[in-house]
């Protein structure tokens, strides 16, 4: 009968004593350099704890850790429709980090899928009222003014949304194709455009040049001589060329005015 008393009083005790060791254990917690530990004193917030080694008391207080880290967060691919009425999927990155752990924890109850939720509705609201093609060209802006708004309405939940980025607006075929055509016909009034100026450019210096030659007959003939000069170097077969009758009358003239002036000079 005392052996079986003994020993009851030996389990007893080893019992009494592992519950002692478990409870002075679990008093401890260690928390990490970017970990804070919202503390509730039966049920009531308390503090905020951490880094380091920190006492919880079992039963009475309660830990919440928080992680305050950049959160690198995907926003799935959501449906817009611009105000122009083209429909497209675009997707986005959002980078937020929480700077105050009290309401992190109290004032919301799940913040990482609250901000995630908030960013959906926040991209579908603000590209839905732009144009695809400032979707597609002005990136920068709607990155600032999306980050804008979730900055501001996640503050009350002690998140800072740092950066937004749109990663991709996908577009249907149909629009690909439509979109392809304007460009190429973009490309085509650029051209058009650009002949059209080098042709204004060339008809006026033909018309400054052609000025010039009607001063002076002699330059217009120089010029016919060079034509044919390079069109003999081209070409190996024999071409009729038309000698206009204003040439040969300023041939025989310089002729004339050279023969009186060496007659005067010699008289």
């Amino acid at each position: 009968m005392k052996e079986v008393v003994l020993n009851s009083n030996i389990i007893v005790t080893g019992s009494l004593i592992l519950l002692t060791l478990i409870v002075i254990v679990s008093l401890f917690r260690v928390l990490r350099e970017y970990e804070r530990g919202v503390i509730f004193f039966l049920g009531r917030f308390q503090q905020i704890k951490g880094p380091g080694l920190i006492v919880v008391i079992p039963f009475i207080q309660q830990m919440v850790r928080v992680d305050l880290r950049t959160v690198v967060m995907d926003v799935p691919s959501q449906d817009v429709i611009s105000r122009d009425n083209v429909s497209v999927r675009v997707s986005a990155v959002i980078y937020f980090r929480v700077i105050d752990s009290q309401k992190a924890i109290i004032n919301v109850e799940n913040f990482l899928q609250a901000t995630s939720q908030l960013a959906q509705t926040t991209l579908r609201s603000v590209l839905g009222q732009h144009e695809l093609d400032e979707m597609l060209a002005n990136r920068e802006m709607l990155n600032v003014d999306i980050q804008g708004i979730l900055d501001n309405r996640t503050d009350s939940w002690g998140i800072k949304v740092s950066n937004v980025e749109i990663k991709h607006v996908d577009l249907n075929e149909t629009m690909i194709r439509a979109i392809a055509r304007q460009a190429e016909a973009e490309r085509t009034r650029r051209a058009k455009v650009i002949h059209a100026s080098g042709e204004l450019e060339s008809s006026a210096k033909l018309v400054e040049a052609a000025a010039k030659l009607a001063i002076e007959p002699n330059a217009i003939l120089l010029r016919y001589l060079q034509t044919l000069t390079e069109i003999a170097s081209e070409k190996n077969s024999t071409i009729l060329f038309p000698m206009p009758t204003e040439l040969l009358q300023g041939v025989f003239k310089s002729a004339k005015q050279g023969k009186d002036s060496r007659n005067s000079e010699h008289g």
